[in-house]
């Protein structure tokens, strides 16, 4: 089994290591697989972040990477997690983003026991997802994420930096979380749910900084397909948003809304 390390020292020239086998990884202590692992002869591992620091991967036991996943340094693969085909786990960041810019720098990534990840879903360094959670095909997690356990998050979907992700949670295909939004346990997103977290669009403006206040969805809270949550809306616990609602204030607890503006019409059933 052949595997590639590549990184770049602190000064951000390329550096070069060279190709080595899964056995020299694990007699160098940067691949650690347990008893009963798949790992593809064509899986990709780096250990080696952009700012040229090492990080181990650990792959414990029944875990599973399949052929042209790229696992990135500071991944651990607890027993019986599975990462599909072209999958990437753990990638650092890098570039301008939300007023800093992200150097590069690797750090743990945490796929819990039984989790998996789809074809080509990308989760970035400092991601965190629970047992027997399932992430879809295509999906995007950046930095900061965690995804609590028994969660489905559906293919396409966008989750921003910094948002929680709660128990036994449901997000559809073709949604995008927003920076920082907080989903509660039970939670139940459909297809091509949007959240806004910036009233005013700001973007790189010198003299002005972005007031960003993501929503947030209490426990066991329902939002219908297409619907678009606006900046620091909270939908209550247990509350039903009618699809295609443009939800521009808060939902009380149990209540049903729905339209464009999003008005309660009564109990959620």
């Amino acid at each position: 089994m052949t595997t590639h390390i590549t990184g770049s020292p602190a000064l951000g020239s390329p550096i070069a290591m060279p190709e080595m086998t899964v056995s020299e990884l694990d007699r160098a202590g940067l691949l650690c697989a347990e008893e009963n692992v798949q790992i593809s002869r064509f899986a990709v591992f780096l250990p080696v972040d952009e700012l040229g620091t090492v990080r181990p991967i650990v792959v414990r036991r029944g875990a599973t990477i399949a052929a042209f996943a790229v696992v990135h340094g500071g991944a651990v693969l607890a027993e019986r997690a599975r990462v599909e085909e072209h999958a990437v786990i753990g990638k650092p960041e890098h570039g301008y983003a939300v007023g800093r810019t992200y150097p590069g720098a690797g750090a743990s990534t945490v796929l819990g026991t039984a989790a998996v990840i789809r074809c080509g879903a990308v989760i970035y360094a400092n991601v965190e997802v629970g047992a027997d959670t399932v992430i879809g095909h295509g999906s995007l997690l950046r930095t900061g994420v965690r995804v609590g356990a028994d969660c489905v998050l559906g293919h396409h979907l966008c989750v921003e930096r910094e948002t929680r992700i709660g128990a036994a949670v449901r997000c559809s295909p073709g949604s995008h979380l927003t920076s920082s939004t907080w989903l509660a346990d039970r939670v139940f997103l459909g297809a091509g749910v949007r959240t806004i977290n910036d009233k005013t669009l700001i973007w790189r403006d010198p003299h002005r900084e972005p007031r960003l206040v993501a929503p947030r969805f209490d426990t066991g809270a329902k939002v219908g397909t297409g619907s678009v949550i606006l900046a620091g809306v909270t939908i209550g616990a247990q509350a039903l948003v009618g699809a295609g609602s443009l939800v521009t204030r808060d939902i009380p607890p149990g209540a049903l809304a729905y339209g464009q503006p999003a008005r309660v019409h009564g109990e959620a059933p």
